[in-house]
């Protein structure tokens, strides 16, 4: 399936949608639910928009455990969050009552409590197009798919397969990137405008979203938002 984009179309929409997903970190009560439905667990992949530190004991560049990052998070240390504070991920949870933080799923002292409420992907410097997570030696998409395959083998070893499945059935699973590929491996290292302009490239980058959406959609489960 092909879809096409125009450049400024592209760009507009997706600046609205970070806008809108600015407001909606700053904004309580904005979630609301249909009655008689709850959320069990909270999924993410993406970038360093959504990124709790996975990429801590990695051997990239794109890294944050330093200061001034994390300055008003927990007592002022920079754990890893590309943030002041909380990222997205934190606020998405913590809305929906969940739990205060989304705990990345390369935490090497993460709680086999955790498993059952959600864990993050997400890679700093990630993006739909292979070469720019190459380039950032961060996570790539197929990457975190796999995560989270080892993921859900750790979870039916946990609570077996009937409540994994329940789990599964009745997450949120919450994906945001797209902004290293425009800006990093389009504009800044130039190394995708020897093969595409920028509208073929936008082409590029919706049809691989749609790909890896396709994968998402087979991980049975009820409720789906992409910013």
């Amino acid at each position: 399936m092909k879809f096409q984009t125009h450049s400024y179309l592209f760009s507009t929409t997706f600046l609205r949608l970070t806008i809108f997903l600015v407001i909606f970190c700053k904004t309580k009560a904005v979630l609301k639910l249909l009655p008689n439905v709850s959320i069990t667990a909270v999924f993410v992949f993406g970038d360093s928009i959504m990124d709790t530190e996975n990429n801590n004991n990695m051997s990239t560049p794109s890294r944050c455990n330093y200061p001034p990052y994390g300055r008003d998070f927990k007592g002022g240390i920079p754990y890893g969050r590309f943030s002041n504070g909380k990222v997205p991920s934190d606020f998405l949870v913590s809305e929906l009552g969940i739990k205060e933080y989304l705990p990345e799923y390369l935490d090497p002292n993460l709680q086999p409590s955790e498993l059952l409420t959600g864990v993050n992907f997400a890679s700093g410097g990630a993006g739909y197009d292979p070469l720019t997570s190459k380039l950032e030696v961060a996570i790539s998409m197929s990457g975190q798919l796999d995560l989270s395959k080892g993921y859900i083998v750790r979870l039916k070893r946990l609570v077996g397969e009937d409540r994994t499945n329940f789990i599964l059935a009745n997450s949120l699973f919450f994906v945001v990137l797209g902004s290293n590929d425009i800006s990093n491996t389009y504009y800044l290292s130039h190394m995708r405008q020897v093969e595409y302009d920028f509208p073929t490239f936008s082409d590029f980058l919706v049809n691989s979203a749609y790909n890896f959406y396709k994968v998402i959609l087979n991980f049975h489960r009820n409720y789906f938002i992409h910013f």
